[in-house]
């Protein structure tokens, strides 16, 4: 699990897609190619079949187009700070690449926050590595190492700088659930809406919106996890948690009330989890008529 819960806490997001520019230099294509001819050179060179026709592309051929973040504050008098940021600040407009990393760097170098990420350690922290590279932007706070201990090692596998609640909960493996599974078993809100996003279409298509507003419902349900994580390891009582979730819901509550109205869709996929009075009186009164069959039918083995 991990050791401790910090004043500052940043639970992130990131959302990513092909990178045109990258495949166009890294294969040589023709500029003259447009954007979806260069998405099918690169799925092919990644092994698309037809079961698998957008397998994963390597990080440094994918540019960041979002990063969304839940970020609690515990200031001197104890209490605490709850807010949702997003990159880019307006939803329907494009950020430079290497502004949108370099800022979001910039902030942890800066303030240090623990930062929680779900496959975070593999896949988001190299993503903004290796896209910042190829941005040539600097990050010199973010990459400074401790000289003494982790402290604040963001590059540490041993410290409580960086946690990857994907890593931390589940480890690999085919049985490793994905944010979204883990999330909505747990009665949080994983996916949003009827069916999977996939975030290169809405890139396609030219939806940023949608792809922002993804990123921000994963950052939710990342810090929600966290939040439960911090619970199960003994960082919160029963009470605390329940004041801690209730944080979240008056955060969104707000959001929506500035005009933010996508969010009423992950308010309501969270409310729609959470058990109704009836359901639990039902449960309590319906006894063995509410097992299956198969389980009713059997004798009670005897504890003695």
């Amino acid at each position: 699990m991990f050791k401790s819960v910090g004043r500052q806490v940043c639970a992130f997001d990131l959302e990513w897609v092909p990178d045109p520019a990258s495949g166009r230099r890294v294969y040589g294509l023709a500029a003259t190619l447009s954007e979806a001819e260069v998405f099918d050179v690169m799925w092919a060179k990644a092994g698309a079949t037809a079961d698998k026709p957008r397998p994963h592309l390597k990080t440094a051929l994918c540019r960041v187009v979002a990063v969304s973040a839940v970020v609690r504050e515990q200031q001197p008098d104890g209490n605490i700070h709850l807010r949702l940021t997003t990159l880019p600040r307006q939803l329907d407009q494009l950020m430079d690449e290497g502004e949108l990393i370099s800022t979001f760097l910039g902030y942890l170098g800066q303030h240090h926050p623990q930062l929680v990420g779900f496959n975070s350690q593999t896949a988001d922290l190299p993503v903004l590595l290796q896209r910042g590279l190829v941005a040539g932007i600097s990050a010199a706070d973010f990459c400074r190492r401790a000289d003494k201990g982790w402290g604040n090692d963001y590059f540490s596998r041993h410290s409580d700088a960086h946690i990857d609640l994907k890593s931390a909960l589940s480890g690999w493996g085919i049985a490793t659930p994905s944010l979204h599974e883990l999330a909505a078993a747990m009665g949080i809100p994983g996916q949003v809406g009827p069916e999977p996003h996939d975030v290169v279409d809405w890139w396609v298509e030219g939806n940023l919106e949608s792809i922002v507003a993804q990123s921000q419902y994963d950052a939710l349900s990342t810090y929600l996890v966290w939040l439960r994580a911090a619970r199960f390891a003994g960082f919160f009582s029963e009470e605390q948690h329940q004041a801690e979730t209730a944080r979240v819901q008056t955060l969104l509550v707000e959001r929506i009330a500035q005009g933010d109205r996508h969010l009423t869709q992950y308010l309501n996929r969270w409310a729609s989890f959470q058990p109704q009075p009836s359901d639990a009186v039902g449960s309590s009164l319906a006894g063995p008529a509410a097992m299956p069959e198969r389980l009713q039918q059997r004798s009670p083995v005897p504890l003695g």
